[in-house]
């Protein structure tokens, strides 16, 4: 079975943020993501990983105002400046918390921006990131998102983020990016779910899931995580699933997926 990390942002949110370690730990959960940390003192979710006992696998890099629907700043040429200093805070928070990835979100194509200029800022952001991750031990990662959730999401595909790594790659400061393959997301924009996940698993650092249609938990749609997490053992997928979903009632309550694959395994 694969190990799964609870996405403290999506779960457990009839709680407080900081009081939601606790319940992921109660859950049975060992390790925990969110999308950012930066509202909170990084000693303060410290303490809370160490009190319970959880691993922190994965936080994003800032990503502009999400609160006015901002979803990433990476592709906006005028931006730039933000996007660096942006990239230095994340990498305080996670020299404290731990993590040893964090994820780039690419951002919603800017009107008026020729796609040539979209693409140049994006690479020229990501070979900095990377570089300055790379000095702190830290992979990267970059995120496929689907743009019926998200109309104008730059980076949509796998293979738009395979190219990009695979040119990044062939800087030696930039070698540490790595794809954030989100169930969800894939089979919202292109499926193939299993067969892309074992061709181009060595670049996949973090696998998400989500249910389709609803972004709800496994089993409240059409993919058959049953298969899905069967695929994953038998490619000897090692890194952790987020399960980055919307309860369809209460957390505990969604939970029936969890205890069925523990089962099985």
């Amino acid at each position: 079975m694969p190990r799964f990390a609870a996405n403290l942002t999506m779960l457990f949110t009839e709680h407080p943020f900081l009081d939601r370690f606790e319940r992921a730990a109660g859950a049975g959960f060992k390790a925990v993501e969110f999308l950012f940390p930066y509202a909170f003192e990084a000693a303060d979710i410290h303490q809370r990983l160490a009190d319970h006992s959880l691993t922190l696998v994965l936080h994003n890099l800032p990503a502009g105002d999400w609160d006015a629907g901002e979803r990433g700043i990476a592709c906006h040429p005028d931006r730039v400046a933000e996007f660096r200093d942006g990239v230095g805070r994340a990498i305080g928070y996670a020299k404290v918390l731990g993590v040893p990835q964090l994820n780039c979100l690419a951002g919603k194509a800017p009107r008026g921006v020729t796609d040539d200029a979209l693409r140049d800022t994006f690479v020229n952001n990501l070979r900095y990131a990377a570089a300055e991750l790379k000095k702190a031990g830290l992979k990267l990662l970059i995120e496929p998102i689907n743009t019926f959730d998200i109309p104008g999401f730059y980076l949509n595909r796998t293979a738009q983020a395979l190219a990009l790594i695979d040119e990044l790659a062939l800087d030696p400061n930039a070698d540490n990016v790595c794809v954030q393959y989100d169930i969800y997301h894939a089979q919202r924009m292109e499926g193939e779910l299993i067969a892309t996940m074992q061709k181009h698993l060595a670049r996949i650092a973090h696998v998400q899931l989500a249910d389709n249609p609803g972004r709800n938990e496994p089993g409240s749609g059409e993919i058959n995580y049953d298969n899905v997490f069967a695929a994953l053992d038998r490619m000897g997928y090692a890194g952790w699933v987020g399960c980055e979903y919307k309860p369809a009632t209460t957390t505990e309550a969604g939970l029936g997926w969890l205890e069925r694959a523990r089962r099985q395994s």
